[in-house]
């Protein structure tokens, strides 16, 4: 197990930043790490990378505890903070040259030219860092996280800021470096993170209120769709509800439910306009999407 949280807590005063956290990670899975705005998660990530030490639990790298050998352990990690601090004074191929250094790293050349391949910057290389879009700012922050090769790569927020097509190209790249990493990344575009996750952790407040896969973050949560129906005549549409439905509103002629069990209530809306031999005129379903799943989970009150 490349990665172990151990019922970890920080707080900052009386408030709990994060609290009684625990999860595994192992090589080969991209994980995200999905909350609200102060659920924890760069705190989370700060605590992984040695940057900040919990109050309460304990923090495993490779086998190694934090803060113990926070310098052998940082050696492990590649950290893409939110905030992106780059020397702007610096050419893209200088502060890659600098990061090489700060890392000791003997076979710099080859390692500057195989990240700048990797994360697209061959085009603007030459370039002063402060010349650069937000979006190659952040590939140039890529770019050093994992110059070194890290095991474990942290990345807080890295698609911020990128058009269509960067987000395709970086998309891509997670997803290469999470075939042999353990990769580990906030964001708050939700459907990037459902393509490109194997598993995701929700925080909320502090706590990690859901930790599975994409299929297991949907079944976390009420899992109801909406079914959506309109008749040219009106009806009553108790005669539909079941235990579990809810109606969502309603007029003389046209509905919405709320319900576990989409077949069902369409099937049997159906029955019931051919015997009352009425007709309908819309009859769609719309399942939960990941924005209404996360709202779910985020929203319970702790």
């Amino acid at each position: 197990m490349s990665l172990h949280l151990d019922t970890v807590s920080k707080y900052y005063g009386s408030q709990a930043a994060v609290d009684d956290v625990s999860f595994e990670a192992s090589s080969g899975q991209i994980i995200g790490l999905l909350g609200p705005n102060g659920a924890g998660k760069s705190t989370t990530m700060k605590m992984i990378c040695g940057y900040v030490n919990p109050d309460e639990g304990s923090v495993s790298i490779l086998g190694q505890e934090t803060p113990e050998k926070k310098t052998d352990i940082r050696k492990h990690i590649g950290y893409l903070p939110e905030s992106n601090p780059l020397y702007e004074d610096m050419y893209i191929k200088e502060f890659l040259r600098f990061a090489c250094r700060v890392h000791k790293l003997n076979n710099w050349k080859s390692r500057v030219e195989k990240v700048i391949e990797m994360t697209g910057l061959g085009l603007e290389q030459h370039k002063l860092i402060n010349q650069l879009s937000k979006g190659y700012r952040q590939r140039v922050g890529i770019a050093q996280a994992i110059l070194h090769d890290p095991e474990i790569l942290i990345l807080d927020e890295p698609i911020s800021g990128l058009d269509p097509n960067q987000l395709v190209e970086i998309r891509s790249l997670i997803k290469a470096l999470g075939k042999e990493k353990t990769v580990i990344f906030s964001s708050h575009i939700l459907q990037e993170v459902e393509q490109i996750c194997d598993r995701l952790l929700v925080l909320n407040h502090g706590r990690l209120v859901m930790d599975g896969s994409v299929e297991e973050f949907y079944k976390s949560t009420s899992g109801k769709a909406q079914v959506f129906v309109s008749f040219d005549k009106a009806i009553d549409p108790s005669v539909v509800l079941a235990a579990g439905d809810e109606l969502l509103k309603e007029s003389t002629t046209s509905f919405a439910l709320l319900t576990k069990n989409p077949t069902r209530i369409k099937q049997e809306l159906f029955d019931f306009a051919v015997s009352q031999s009425v007709r309908i005129s819309e009859l769609t379903e719309k399942a939960s999407s990941v924005e209404d799943v996360f709202k779910e989970l985020t929203n319970k009150v702790e």
